[in-house]
């Protein structure tokens, strides 16, 4: 018998805010092993850097609910988000404290995958601050209403 390789996903995301609070975005790219690619890059509105940046997770997470894998690695840059969602930072802000009971909720909706956070640098996290800036520069189309993306197979 072939044993079957478990599929894993690879996401980054990011967060980006001009002024803080300001105009904001998110930009999220999912891949699998196979290197298969998902993109999303929208606006959402007035918000701080830090809402922004939890609300590219959050996107992420929605995501990834719809895509069959077994492991799931979020990366980001931001270190702030990282450590409160892992439990590392505590949360004093209910704003923040509120997005990270969103996290953990998306995240029990997936009870047969193990999710594991990941803080990387800025650099490393380049192709979804990319995104999440053109969302600021070009404007932003909802999902379903063609937000660049590329299907991931299923």
């Amino acid at each position: 018998m072939i044993p079957v390789t478990a599929r894993i996903l690879y996401v980054y995301a990011d967060g980006a805010s001009r002024g803080n609070p300001g105009q904001s975005s998110v930009g999220v790219v999912i891949r699998d092993q196979a290197g298969n690619l998902k993109t999303l890059s929208e606006r959402i509105g007035i918000a701080t850097n830090n809402v922004a940046e939890y609300t590219a997770l959050i996107r992420a997470l929605e995501e990834i609910i719809k895509i069959p894998g077994e492991t799931i690695h979020c990366h980001m840059d931001s270190q702030l988000v990282i450590r409160q969602v892992t439990g590392m930072y505590r949360i004093k802000n209910q704003r923040l404290y509120i997005l990270a009971q969103r996290v953990k909720f998306l995240c029990a909706q997936m009870p047969k995958r193990v999710v594991h956070f990941h803080h990387i640098d800025r650099e490393l996290n380049s192709s979804a601050d990319a995104l999440a800036n053109a969302a600021l520069d070009i404007g932003s189309r909802k999902m379903g209403s063609g937000v660049e993306t590329a299907a991931i197979d299923d």
